[in-house]
């Protein structure tokens, strides 16, 4: 028992230990948060240093984990429909975990809560909120939740998620505002990622321009930039698919010409129609159409199939001024793949019409050499007129004139004969005159067209439009005789499908490699019968036979025909 005196020695000790005990806590509070502000400033730095967006996104994960002293953080990018999540970066879930939990969340639930109303929301326990409905199997326990959203330009890019506090702490209001702190400069690092990724992409887009320009004025064929055109686009993209059709001269259709990437021999080669094609849509519209799975597009016809295992695709017109439309590039990606954005359609639509530019620059060239090239011909037209024929006729009346003189006659028959033979000279040299002077006209009507034309006659006889693939240089190696051999079997073809085969279904395909030209017609008709007539495929082996080739003929039982037709082409 102590006196009073001793009690009020005691009273002002124990004050000044409270006291002191309460400075320290202060003191500690003040370390702590001045080592918290530090770490915020050290966040900012980290999260605003990294250029490369996907690092950027990883880094503002990283430090929100530690910043708030979360086990598991994550951050979810909102897709371009504004109501799901296109991308999800996760810390503290290992990869094993992640493979066993099963594909990224889309945004529902909790998850969902934050994309709907774009604030701070702070639980004490995750079940508990209404909008929560469980985790999936193999998902690691979580209760208390932290999250906030990312702006970007005063737009919602994505939210944070940070949940299980460390040491069973609950996530209190310093958490959320450091962690609002930490949003805020997410969102600079995110724009100013977004801004460098831009313009690499515009210095890929311009180099490749610059490239394809070069190759244009250098002299390649128009093949050879076609094909630079969509390799380039195609790789710069990250697209699995490229191809480019030019549109077929007298008929609404066009041809696709260069096809690389994922499957491109099914795409190379095709006659594709205006209305039930992405590349004719674009084409008719002078403007691009995109379609988030080109797989199931209603708007596409799936005949012959070809867009296996592709998702989202774009077509974009080669020139749109007052050219007009030269042809269309169709980019397409693996299916799950991101939709292409409307950045990246108008880089590709920029890229497509310098791309015209180049080629309409390249085809004046062409066209000023053509013009050099004729007018010398008509130079060495008119000087072999008016100089070497005025001459050999010249010559030609003084020895028909002095044979009259020559006595002797063997040698007035070989004055006679040397004038019959400049008489023939002179000939010679007038169809010489007269093929330098013609103009070739074969593109109005080359067997391109031609074959369109016909296989567009028989549709309504059939009931259906075949589908055409025609590869080579049809227009240039195949000489006009066998041409017409080669619609004149199509078209016999066709009938006969039209009369007897009773398909749904044909196909045609058309090809010139050099050394011959081979038609195939195929159908998924009721056959060949085995004691049919046969007067149409007798007609077909003989105008092959005629010209050095061969007719061949397979039917399995039931299972529709195909018709083979080639034949040999003259050496060049």
């Amino acid at each position: 028992m102590k006196t009073p005196e001793e009690l009020r020695v005691l009273l002002p000790q124990l004050k000044l230990d409270e006291l002191l005990e309460e400075l320290q806590a202060r003191i500690n509070a003040a370390r702590s948060t001045r080592d918290r502000v530090h770490s915020l400033l050290g966040a900012v730095l980290t999260v605003g240093r990294e250029l490369d967006l996907e690092q950027a996104l990883y880094s503002i994960v990283e430090a929100a984990a530690a910043l708030v002293d979360a086990q598991y953080a994550a951050l979810g990018v909102i897709g371009p429909d504004g109501r799901t999540l296109s991308a999800f970066h996760t810390v503290g879930v290992t990869e094993r975990q992640i493979a066993q939990i099963g594909p990224f969340p889309e945004g529902h639930g909790i998850l969902g809560e934050l994309i709907r109303y774009p604030e701070a929301l702070r639980l004490e326990k995750l079940s508990k909120h209404p909008a929560s409905y469980g985790f999936p199997a193999h998902h690691p326990p979580m209760n208390s939740f932290l999250g906030v959203p990312i702006r970007v330009r005063d737009q919602v890019f994505g939210n944070l998620y940070l949940t299980e506090k460390r040491g069973g702490l609950q996530f209190d209001e310093e958490d959320e505002s450091v962690l609002s702190t930490l949003a805020v400069a997410a969102g600079v690092a995110i724009d100013n990622a977004r801004l460098y990724e831009d313009s690499r992409l515009r210095e890929r887009w311009l180099r490749a321009n610059a490239e394809i320009t070069h190759s244009l004025m250098s002299g390649s064929d128009r093949a050879e930039a076609l094909g630079l055109i969509a390799e380039r686009a195609r790789e710069i993209s990250g697209s699995a698919l490229a191809a480019v059709a030019m549109p077929l001269e007298g008929s609404a259709s066009l041809s696709v010409e260069i096809a690389v990437g994922v499957d491109a021999e099914e795409h190379r080669g095709l006659v594709l129609s205006l209305d039930e094609s992405l590349m004719g849509l674009a084409f008719s519209a002078a403007a691009p159409v995109t379609s988030d799975d080109v797989f199931h597009d209603g708007r596409i016809s799936q005949e012959p199939p070809r867009f296996v295992g592709l998702g989202p695709a774009v077509a974009v017109p080669i020139g749109t001024g007052e050219g007009g439309v030269r042809g269309v590039v169709l980019l397409a990606r693996e299916a799950g793949r991101p939709v292409y954005s409307g950045k990246e359609t108008e880089m590709l639509l920029g890229f497509a019409a310098q791309a015209a530019i180049a080629m309409e620059l390249a085809e004046r060239r062409q066209d000023a050499q053509r013009i050099a090239v004729l007018q010398d011909r008509d130079r060495i037209a008119r000087d072999l007129h008016d100089l070497a024929i005025q001459r050999l006729f010249a010559t030609g009346m003084t020895l028909q004139s002095a044979g009259r003189f020559i006595e002797h006659p063997e040698a007035s028959e070989r004055v006679l004969r040397a004038v019959d033979d400049l008489d023939e000279t002179i000939k010679i040299i007038r169809s010489s005159i007269f093929g330098l002077r013609a103009r070739e006209n074969a593109t109005a009507d080359g067997l391109r067209t031609r074959v369109v034309q016909t296989v567009g006659e028989a549709a309504p006889m059939l009931g259906f439009a075949p589908s055409v693939r025609m590869e080579g240089l049809l227009d240039t190696e195949v000489p006009r005789g066998i041409a017409d051999q080669v619609v004149a079997v199509l078209s016999e073809s066709l009938t006969n499908i039209a009369r007897h085969a009773h398909a749904g279904r044909a196909d045609v395909a058309l090809t010139a490699d050099g050394r011959e030209v081979r038609l195939r017609v195929s159908d998924n008709g009721v056959g060949i019968p085995a004691g049919g007539r046969r007067s149409g495929l007798r007609n077909m082996a003989e105008r092959a036979e005629q010209l050095g080739g061969l007719l061949e003929v397979a039917s399995p039982d039931g299972r529709g025909a195909t018709v083979e037709w080639h034949v040999p082409l003259p050496p060049k």
